[in-house]
């Protein structure tokens, strides 16, 4: 009926649509096959955290909006969640809602850099690293990070 990227791309709108307001926020779309149903994992996020009737809210819309247009011709499933704490951030926003968190940064280069994300620009975002050289005490620095130069950032959750 719909090639994936259509749909996916109509779903995107829908979820967008049905939002409840300006903090929350799309993260991803993603839909597969699982045996002869289709699974609509639709991830959402927002400023100040996620709750299980917005969850809910939204997978009624879309399913309901899915139903009325006839979008999907098989059985299909639909999560809506958040991402959790291991999932890379897709977008600026996500390391806006992080400031002070540690994040665990891989780079395009390959390089892996652990430190306290401190703030974030509209193309880069400046995280507070430890320095080590040999035979001395560690120190800590600002290092800023461009976008466009990492592979995947995510928080590190402390059990402290």
């Amino acid at each position: 009926m719909y090639a994936m990227s259509d749909l996916r791309s109509l779903i995107e709108e829908m979820v967008t649509r049905h939002l409840p307001d300006d903090s929350h926020f799309l993260v991803e779309v993603k839909i597969s096959p699982k045996g002869d149903q289709s699974l609509l994992n639709i991830l959402i996020d927002a400023d100040q955290g996620v709750t299980i009737e917005t969850c809910a809210k939204i997978s009624r819309a879309v399913s309901n909006e899915i139903e009325e247009k006839n979008l999907i011709d098989n059985a299909y499933r639909i999560e809506v969640s958040s991402p959790g704490v291991d999932f890379p951030f897709s977008g600026s926003r996500q390391y806006m809602k992080n400031i002070g968190r540690e994040l665990k940064v891989f780079l395009e280069d390959g390089k892996e850099i652990k430190g306290k994300l401190l703030s974030v620009g509209e193309k880069e975002f400046t995280l507070q690293v430890k320095k080590k050289e040999k035979g001395k005490k560690a120190t800590e620095e600002e290092a800023s990070y461009a976008f466009e130069d990492v592979k995947k950032s995510i928080v590190q959750v402390s059990f402290k």
